[in-house]
């Protein structure tokens, strides 16, 4: 896969993500929302960063698992039940997404929801990726 981050002049400069991203390939994996679940189907983490970090591992679990990497990733939604609480921990939501996803940064937003489906949870994660 190839991929373009396009950031115009005249946006403001991103901070985390890209304004646009052109992906050419052969495959689109379509990356089901990512909770903090862990193996048995429980919510860990109490805090957002804690949910944040296994969001996105079990997101990449799952980008990995159809032969994707990080990379590939062209689209990202995140769903927090509090944007504030998300807004206070984004330096360190950075430092985990870098540590686990690297700098390609896809196409990102954050949207705020009532609640998840998974009612313990604070933050859900889905996206698609494009693949060679």
């Amino acid at each position: 896969m190839t991929t373009q981050r396009v950031n115009p002049p005249h946006l403001a400069p991103p901070a985390g993500f890209s304004h646009a991203v052109v992906a050419s390939g052969s495959r689109v994996v379509f990356l089901a929302g990512q909770t903090a679940l862990d193996g048995d189907g429980t919510v860990v983490g109490a805090t957002l960063p804690e949910q944040f970090a296994r969001a996105l591992a079990n997101l990449l679990a799952a980008l990995a698992a159809a032969g994707g990497a990080p990379s590939d990733l062209a689209r990202v939604t995140v769903y927090a039940t509090d944007v504030e609480d998300y807004r206070a921990h984004a330096p360190r939501l950075g430092e985990i997404w870098r540590e686990a996803a690297g700098r390609d940064y896809p196409a990102m937003a954050v949207v705020q929801v009532v609640r998840l489906w998974d009612t313990e949870a604070l933050v859900e994660l889905d996206g698609f990726a494009v693949l060679s």
